[in-house]
């Protein structure tokens, strides 16, 4: 069942913003700021490209972690964020793209603060 759902979900925006990471991760690695964050980004790149059948775990990351998701909110989250909300309000237009659009904004969360998070299967 996560097989077609994964199908269905790169039609449904998901190779967009899956791209969408990679272009944050890419932008990141070549930096020195961002390189902390880089092998976060392409971790998140891929549960973007394939979400049905991994979930998100939350993890104690502290002050450090605290200071981490601000860095990533300005300089990636906000518009990897944004993205997703934009594909999530077209997909909930019809029934079909409500599981999808649940998935972008489980999605624009995850873009809003990533560090402290690990991704596992379900």
């Amino acid at each position: 069942m996560s097989l077609i759902l994964n199908i269905l979900w790169l039609i449904c925006g998901g190779l967009a913003m899956a791209f969408g990471w990679m272009f944050a991760a890419l932008i990141m690695a070549i930096t020195i700021i961002g390189l902390p964050w880089a092998p976060a980004a392409f971790r998140i790149a891929l549960y973007t490209l394939l979400p049905f059948g991994n979930q998100v775990q939350d993890r104690p990351s502290g002050p450090v972690g605290f200071a981490g998701n601000i860095v990533w909110f300005i300089f990636a989250g906000w518009w990897l964020a944004l993205g997703h909300v934009v594909c999530a309000f077209f997909l909930a237009i019809t029934v079909i793209g409500l599981p999808f659009a649940w998935a972008h904004l489980k999605l624009a969360r995850l873009s809003l603060a990533p560090v402290g998070t690990a991704i596992i299967p379900a």
